[in-house]
């Protein structure tokens, strides 16, 4: 389940957490208690290069009947928002504002209150991870490199166009200075924005 249309943020996001080492929590994470299974979760969305809101999350743990039950979303929110000041869960900014909140693990390797080490994913899983997000950078990057190609193969020859053209209007018998100065000027403003282009490559 890969989210759609993650953001080059969001997949900074990703691989910062998949290459984390120990987060230090004040929360216990114990076995069989909300907060433990709330972060195994959220890690196995996170594993496959998803952020969950709070129904995903719920209808993962306990089925689609929960997930429509509004105490039981609000006491589930109400345990995240908990998580996050105690640096377990970090709350994602909203793509709308309409949008449920999403959730995420800054590591998947946490130090809990009672200084227990708990990893909530394996190397291989990780290494799996980190090859899907890699080729997703890769397949987001192609077409912004083709379309800087583009950008500068015009730009380099409307320059050149703007040169021979005020070249032209220099070589005829009567000069026409309007045509000259139009060239010479579209030449120059292609030019810097040239410029620009390639001092950002």
């Amino acid at each position: 389940m890969v989210q759609s249309r993650l953001t080059l943020t969001e997949m900074r996001f990703l691989q910062e957490a998949l290459s984390a080492d120990y987060k230090i929590g004040n929360i216990r994470l114990r076995e069989g208690e909300y907060q433990y299974s709330l972060v195994k979760i959220i890690a196995s969305f996170q594993l496959e290069l998803y952020f969950p809101n709070v129904k995903d999350i719920i209808k993962r743990l306990y089925g689609k009947e929960k997930a429509e039950d509004i105490q039981f979303i609000r006491k589930i929110q109400t345990i995240l928002k908990k998580m996050e000041k105690s640096d377990i869960v970090q709350i994602l900014p909203k793509k709308k504002p309409w949008d449920l909140q999403r959730y995420a693990l800054p590591s998947f390797k946490f130090q809990d209150v009672d200084k227990n080490l708990l990893i909530f994913a394996t190397d291989q899983q990780i290494k799996q991870a980190q090859d899907a997000l890699q080729s997703m950078s890769i397949r987001l990057e192609t077409p912004a490199i083709t379309s800087q190609r583009i950008k500068i193969c015009i730009l380099i020859l409307m320059v050149a166009v703007s040169y021979v053209t005020g070249v032209w209007a220099l070589l005829q018998f009567i000069i026409n200075p309007i045509i000259f100065i139009l060239a010479f000027s579209v030449a120059v403003a292609c030019s810097l924005m040239l410029g620009k282009v390639l001092s950002k490559r």
